[in-house]
């Protein structure tokens, strides 16, 4: 099988790309791979966890997508890459019995655009990996849940017989992520205590903490911001602690490296990112964290028609620096690569202007009723600090502004207004 362009990985940055090409090229130039069967955007993945937001409401199928924006979806994972021959390996698809549903196959391009994404780095502390849990993908955020709803099931059993019942969550590492996920689930214990949980004290019983090894919550955004992200979460009992290192995590608790030790029923790893490790073995050059590099065309150096964009891209910025790896970073790649890759498909050069990276500011939930964030960033070379509904309503907005680039305008307005209804018409939280 052979098309034109090839995306490797249906997030934001290459899902947007996919659906702006075909729209324009069609499926017979135009093919998306995602070892998945549906899209979620991966800043709601903590409103997931929480039971706050519905996986199977909120997902959008890729073969919908495939069908509605014109590009050719191609499902299993990307395996290996042969510069020579200009193709990539996919892999088999298994059921859940490990039954083969789809063969392995290979898949040639003209151009490749690799947009994987990234796991969570746990920088070798031991028992990390093997005892706590990442909001990397869909499939762990509901892992994530389901195990919540356990450990609330058997506190309250334990209650009702007289003793002592407690769910003790920690959270490593407070940056946005880690930030959201505190507020999330403080929101979602006290709803949960409204549904069927009523002998457990939401606050009490059910005990967060935040770990963040720098002096901050929120170091890289505006002190302004982390002071208030504090403030809030204080006033929601979360505990935070800073300067704290980890040093091991057990499956009872966790150790820093001053030897204090944080008991947990349940620990969530949000730490640090790294790119998949199988882009080492593609043959493509890489930094230290595995992400592939890039030139300021988003181009891989000596390899003609290959790009890597998101947060598995090392991409330098004009000052030295690297492009961070966030949602709107990713954003602004795919639609800088768009105009690229159609003026190569038309038999147009490609345009000499470089990428430049454009920070919008930062916008960090804490909750459904408020948000906290600076926008504009260097833009106009101001910050400009924003809290409470109207930050909340502008976060909204920001996954909306992606469903309108995978969906179009309208069918992004009647999906906002048919979640609006149904959120009134089903528990606030997933109960099953």
């Amino acid at each position: 099988m052979q098309h034109e362009i090839v995306i490797v990985g249906g997030g934001a940055g290459g899902l947007e790309l996919a659906c702006q090409l075909g729209r324009q090229l069609g499926p017979e130039r135009v093919a998306l791979v995602d070892l998945k069967l549906f899209h979620i955007w991966k800043p709601s993945l903590h409103e997931v966890a929480a039971g706050t937001l519905d996986i199977h409401q909120e997902g959008l199928s890729y073969q919908m997508l495939a069908h509605d924006n014109g590009f050719h979806f191609v499902l299993g994972p990307m395996t290996d890459l042969d510069l020579e021959r200009g193709e990539i390996g996919v892999g088999c698809v298994e059921d859940a019995l490990g039954e083969q549903l789809i063969p392995a196959r290979r898949l040639g391009f003209v151009q490749l655009v690799i947009a994987v994404g990234s796991t969570a780095h746990h920088y070798n502390v031991p028992g990390a990996a093997e005892h706590s849990l990442s909001l990397t993908r869909a499939a762990d955020a509901e892992h994530f849940r389901l195990r919540m709803l356990s450990l609330l099931t058997g506190a309250e059993l334990r209650k009702s017989a007289g003793e002592e019942g407690q769910v003790r969550i920690v959270i490593v590492g407070a940056g946005a992520t880690g930030v959201e996920l505190a507020a999330e689930l403080r929101e979602a214990s006290e709803v949960h205590a409204r549904y069927g949980f009523r002998r457990l004290d939401p606050h009490t019983d059910v005990r967060i903490t935040l770990l963040e090894g720098a002096g901050r919550i929120l170091e890289p955004l505006p002190e302004k911001v982390a002071a208030s992200a504090t403030q809030l979460l204080h006033q929601r009992f979360v505990r935070i602690e800073t300067d704290c290192r980890v040093a091991r995590v057990t499956p009872q608790a966790v150790t820093d490296t001053n030897g204090r030790e944080f008991p947990a029923d349940l620990v969530v790893w949000a730490a640090g990112t790294q790119a998949p490790p199988f882009l080492r073995t593609l043959g493509l050059p890489v930094n230290k964290t595995g992400q592939i590099e890039v030139d300021t065309h988003l181009r891989v150096s000596d390899q003609p028609g290959i790009y890597a964009l998101g947060d598995c891209a090392a991409c330098p910025t004009p000052d030295g620096g690297r492009v961070p790896a966030r949602a709107q970073a990713a954003h602004q790649q795919a639609s800088y690569l768009y105009r690229q890759l159609l003026r190569r498909a038309r038999g147009q050069p490609e345009r000499d202007a470089p990428f430049i990276y454009r920070d919008r500011g930062s916008l960090v939930s804490l909750g459904t009723q408020t948000s906290v964030g600076n926008l504009m960033g260097n833009l106009f070379r101001s910050n400009w600090f924003v809290q409470g509904a109207l930050a909340r309503m502008m976060y909204l907005s920001l996954h909306l502004m992606h469903h309108r680039a995978v969906l179009g305008t309208r069918r992004t307005a009647v999906l906002a207004l048919a979640r609006f209804l149904v959120r009134r018409a089903t528990p606030l939280v997933k109960m099953h």
